[in-house]
């Protein structure tokens, strides 16, 4: 019992970090309509992201007495390397999502399904199964009708989608990285060095792309949501919530960041999102199942 209790309980913490994520998109949006710029934004959200996570480390040290596993010199630059993807990440996506509607920027973000497999047979030299085939096939009809790509009558800036793209694939890169850099030591402690590296993109970004003075106001505005709802609770519920639940039983609750996205969008940003575009994001979700179930019958 105490084991279903376990699992339910980081069923909890997952959806719930997967929710919190689904909304951030939204909010970044409606910096952009008050004329904030990407720098501006994804500054804001790594400055206060740091020091909130800094804050946890602290708390966790001083409750621990100091007995965690500090992380060594080498930890801390394979950490700060795979962080830079993380900066990157939250760099395209917030690009992508100026020039495209929310609703479909995380769709494109979603693509990390075909490229994690791609990926894994690249770097594991073998070919996938005939399930994870059969899902990147889902996922991919699944895009072309959640983008409504066949409707001519909705022209999408080549921009945001070449953005979406990159941020698909930065995010893959996260995603591989961060379950196999550095796991002795805590989340907490991976998750400063892995957002120090991704400051390191953002910061070199806003000194060569902000234009004009950069509007401090940004971090009495939108800062702490961005970096509560961006760089903060997501990883953290979700580091506590995956070792309970298992990587299958995870990455599907996870999916949930894709319709509660798109149910934002239409809510607080107004976005038309017609009914053959909600079968596109059942099917990348029914793929994100089959990729992480186990079909083996029993005999």
């Amino acid at each position: 019992m105490t084991s279903q209790n376990n699992v339910l309980k980081g069923v909890f913490l997952v959806a719930l970090g997967a929710t919190t994520y689904g909304m951030l998109a939204t909010f970044v949006k409606m910096a952009y309509s008050e004329g904030y710029t990407t720098a501006e934004v994804t500054t804001s959200q790594f400055i206060y992201g740091i020091l909130g996570i800094l804050l946890i480390n602290l708390f966790q040290r001083i409750k621990n007495k100091n007995a965690a596993v500090k992380a060594s010199p080498k930890n801390i630059f394979n950490l700060m390397l795979a962080g830079t993807s993380l900066g990157m990440t939250s760099l395209f996506y917030y690009l992508a999502v100026k020039y495209i509607p929310v609703s479909i920027g995380i769709v494109l973000l979603m693509q990390t399904v075909w490229m994690g497999v791609l990926l894994e047979m690249f770097l594991e030299k073998k070919l996938p199964s005939k399930q994870k085939v059969i899902a990147v096939f889902i996922v991919l009809f699944g895009t072309v009708l959640a983008t409504n790509i066949i409707n001519n009558d909705i022209e999408l800036d080549w921009r945001g989608l070449v953005w979406g793209m990159l941020a698909a694939a930065s995010f893959t890169t996260t995603m591989f990285t961060a379950n196999r850099v550095a796991t002795e030591i805590s989340s907490a402690q991976r998750s400063l060095y892995m957002l120090l590296g991704g400051a390191i993109i953002v910061f070199s970004f806003a000194f060569a792309t902000q234009a004009t003075a950069f509007n401090l106001e940004i971090f009495l505005k939108w800062g702490i949501v961005l970096s509560l709802f961006g760089t903060i609770i997501p990883p953290l519920l979700m580091t506590a919530g995956f070792p309970l639940t298992g990587i299958g039983l995870g990455s599907i609750v996870s999916a949930l960041e894709l319709p509660v996205s798109v149910m934002m969008a239409y809510v607080l940003l107004n976005e038309k999102v017609i009914f053959s575009q909600w079968v596109g994001i059942v099917l990348i979700i029914l793929a994100i199942i089959i990729m992480n179930v186990n079909f083996k019958l029993k005999k």
